[in-house]
């Protein structure tokens, strides 16, 4: 029964913000509860709602903070030089913009966070997005998934929680899989240029006067300059009027929060923030609490800027730190009335004995719906370790089940369990709804790829 009542609880959840007759906010809260009566434990609800809170207060104390600081390192002008060689290499041209989404997004997802790479990538491309009209959820989409395929590094959490789960090293999972991931990298990256095609000849192709090539920025954020275009038909709002407030004033060059003599002490608190966030010399929470404090203080020593810094981005705090506590009692319910466990126990007794010598493929094909509708810990510390067994009763090793564990995170950064993708749709303002329809089956088949090149290349 219980196995039955979570499936149907995450199906339910997932058409209700598909079809936008909830809100994520309001499905993650009420769904749980109300099965949470069905399953006959209403009682225990506050408990469960607790534990969850209890459990991602954590990350929502990072997203907080961490949306401060970077909010801050963008008005400061930290990434203008990123967005300024980004808008010079995609000018105005849907498929370069796609493309050039997915290379920012797998570059900065080097840092091993989620939530970093989201808040840098949007930062950086919405404004071209927003203002030549192109599709959010190609921007969204291509974004998670490249940084799902990155999410795999060692410090990135999926391949550190096997290695810990199954006892094994972390580098004897990871390093073998980078010829299967660097597939599946390219795979999004060719899957960006097919989407910008489709972009493009939806859209035709702008071309920017040359002298807005040094300033491009100005020209697609602030003001319409002259704009010709090739191919596509006529555009509203691409004329010569000026563009209308859009939300695109984040990236003016003239805007007053601009703190250029402060540029190296702000890139270099960015790269000491990360650094010892990967050498993990304290909590990531604690780490952005000090680097936003910081960068306020230095940045904007007056109280009054300060407070006007932190109203500015009230907004994306509030939305993300509220949709994590909402993923909490989702979570909450979800383990605390047992039916992760027995969700995935149907699972593995489910699987024919026949396929015992190919549990690695198992684990592979499983781990892409089960690190969808389970975090990550839920998976690798409650499930892998009976799939490893379950191999090794066959001759299956230890390493090769984990290495096929991790094929399903490019799925898996989508996953509504997963704060970080809050982050996403929210700085993006993009409908989770929209978000998943689009992103589920392209986000699937790189996992698919990731996994089929591991087996050819015999990783797996």
């Amino acid at each position: 029964m219980l196995t039955i009542l979570g499936f149907t609880m995450i199906a339910t959840f997932l058409v209700l913000i598909m079809l936008k007759k909830m809100s994520p906010i309001a499905a993650l809260v009420l769904i749980p509860a109300l099965f949470c009566v069905f399953v006959g434990k209403g009682a225990r609800l506050g408990d469960y709602v607790i534990d969850g809170v209890t459990s991602l207060a954590p990350t929502a104390a990072m997203l907080m903070f961490a949306i401060v600081y970077f909010g801050v390192m963008i008005d400061v002008g930290l990434f203008d030089p990123v967005v300024k060689g980004i808008l010079r290499f995609c000018r105005a041209d849907p498929l370069r913009i796609v493309v050039g989404t997915a290379l920012l997004a797998a570059i900065v997802s080097l840092d091993g966070d989620g939530s970093t790479t989201f808040m840098i990538t949007v930062s950086a491309m919405y404004p071209l997005y927003k203002r030549l009209k192109m599709s959010l959820v190609v921007m969204t989409g291509v974004a998670a998934m490249a940084n799902g395929v990155m999410n795999t590094l060692p410090w990135g959490g999926p391949t550190a929680r096997a290695a810990t789960a199954l006892k094994l090293d972390a580098g004897d999972i990871f390093v073998p899989m980078i010829p299967a991931l660097a597939v599946g990298l390219v795979f999004v990256i060719a899957l960006a240029y097919v989407l910008g095609r489709r972009e493009r000849k939806r859209l035709g192709v702008l071309t920017l006067d040359q002298a807005l090539a040094e300033e491009s920025e100005t020209v697609l954020v602030t003001a319409g300059g002259p704009v010709a275009r090739t191919g596509g038909g006529p555009r509203p709002g691409l004329s010569e009027e000026p563009a209308a407030d859009d939300g695109l004033q984040g990236l003016d060059p003239h805007r007053e929060t601009l703190r250029p003599g402060l540029y190296w002490f702000n890139a270099l608190l960015t790269v000491a923030l990360l650094t010892s966030m990967i050498m993990e010399v304290l909590p990531i929470p604690v780490l952005f609490l000090l680097g936003a404090a910081l960068a306020l203080t230095v940045n904007f020593p007056q109280m009054p800027a300060q407070k006007a810094r932190l109203a500015a981005h009230a907004e994306n705090v509030l939305n993300v730190s509220g949709m994590v506590f909402a993923a909490a009692v989702f979570t909450g319910v979800l383990q605390g009335t047992g039916m992760v466990d027995h969700m995935a126990g149907w699972l593995v007794d489910n699987i024919p004995d026949a396929m015992g010598p190919h549990m690695a493929l198992v684990t592979g094909v499983l781990s892409i719906p089960l690190t969808y509708f389970t975090s990550n810990d839920g998976f690798y510390f409650g499930i892998l370790p009976v799939l490893a067994e379950a191999g090794q009763a066959h001759g299956v090793s230890a390493v090769e089940i984990a290495r096929a564990s991790i094929v399903g995170q490019p799925l898996h950064m989508s996953s509504p369990l997963v704060p970080a993708v809050y982050v996403l749709v929210g700085m993006a303002k993009v409908e989770f709804g929209d978000h998943t329809r689009f992103v589920v089956k392209w986000a699937a088949l790189t996992s698919l790829v990731v996994l089929g090149a591991g087996i050819v290349f015999g990783i797996i």
